[in-house]
């Protein structure tokens, strides 16, 4: 086996080192809560002390190597993880302003801009972590063009991609719930309303720079929620940049997303509803399944 460069080691964990801590700067900024904060600068603060490069400790332990480190825990090893296999961290684009899921759906084989459009505003699918979980949870087989060989192949891609050992459960038991959701959205349209949260400024659609983006850190049990509006081509299209409100937490399968929206239509009309689980909106509400179909 080769003899690993000191050098090489200590830069590429600096790059990931880097990151965390920028993530735990803008949290910090963002007025998140500060045990999330710390928690990002004591993992950059362990990995830029390791002798080992990261790569190394993924490709022998995988995710359990990880989170073996001194103040690695769960979530955060799966973090490392994506940056490291995929160059990318989610959290990090959303703090910055410059996410853009749709991108990210295309770096799958056979999933163009349309397909990735109707994923994005239909499923609220907005990262591979979500892609992959509706690959698995039935909610995929729903949309036109997607047969079963189609499916299987997007799970294989991703499973390669984010480096599952084993397939994802349909069911990790960490969802939050429809009510979590719509109170983490409600706590952040009256917050937005009141100008008290802090704004930043999109990389997209914003020419001007301009810092107009409202920012939510939130947490309800065991979730650490991020919320702002949508900044999506389509939510600029439609004029609903002031309606529609993603919601990324974090589970045990990865980073999730939901979007919430106003709906337009049915019985659930000029209500607030997460796209994807229109039948679990209808029961928080009292409204029964079959006057939403």
């Amino acid at each position: 086996m080769p003899r690993t460069d000191r050098s090489g080691t200590a830069n590429a964990n600096a790059t990931v080192a880097s990151r965390l801590d920028e993530v735990g700067l803008l949290l910090e900024e963002q007025r998140a809560n500060p045990f999330r904060v710390n928690a990002y600068r004591r993992a950059a603060a362990t990995i830029r002390e390791l002798e080992r490069p990261l790569a190394a400790i993924l490709d022998e332990g995988g995710l359990e190597g990880l989170e073996k480190l001194p103040t690695i825990g769960e979530r955060l090893a799966r973090s490392i993880r994506t940056l490291v296999t995929t160059g990318r961290l989610p959290l990090l684009e959303h703090l910055r302003g410059d996410a853009d899921p749709e991108v990210a759906l295309m770096t799958v084989p056979g999933i163009g801009p349309k397909l990735a459009d109707r994923l994005v505003h239909e499923l609220g699918i907005g990262s591979l972590e979500d892609l992959e979980a509706a690959a698995h949870d039935g909610r995929l087989e729903g949309i036109d063009g997607l047969g079963p060989k189609r499916i299987a192949g997007i799970r294989d891609v991703l499973r390669a991609r984010l480096g599952r050992v084993r397939p994802l459960p349909v069911d990790t038991g960490d969802e939050p719930s429809v009510a979590e959701i719509l109170d983490v959205d409600r706590e952040y349209r009256e917050a937005a309303a009141r100008g008290r949260l802090p704004t930043i400024a999109p990389r997209r659609f914003n020419p001007t720079g301009e810092a107009w983006l409202p920012i939510l850190h939130t947490r309800r049990g065991d979730h650490e929620f991020t919320a702002m509006f949508s900044n999506t081509a389509r939510a600029h299209r439609l004029g609903r940049t002031d309606d529609w409100v993603v919601i990324y937490h974090d589970g045990r399968g990865g980073e999730r997303q939901a979007t919430v929206v106003t709906a337009g239509r049915g019985a659930l009309q000029g209500r607030r509803v997460v796209r994807g689980r229109e039948e679990a909106c209808a029961a928080t509400y009292g409204i029964g399944a079959e006057r939403t179909r």
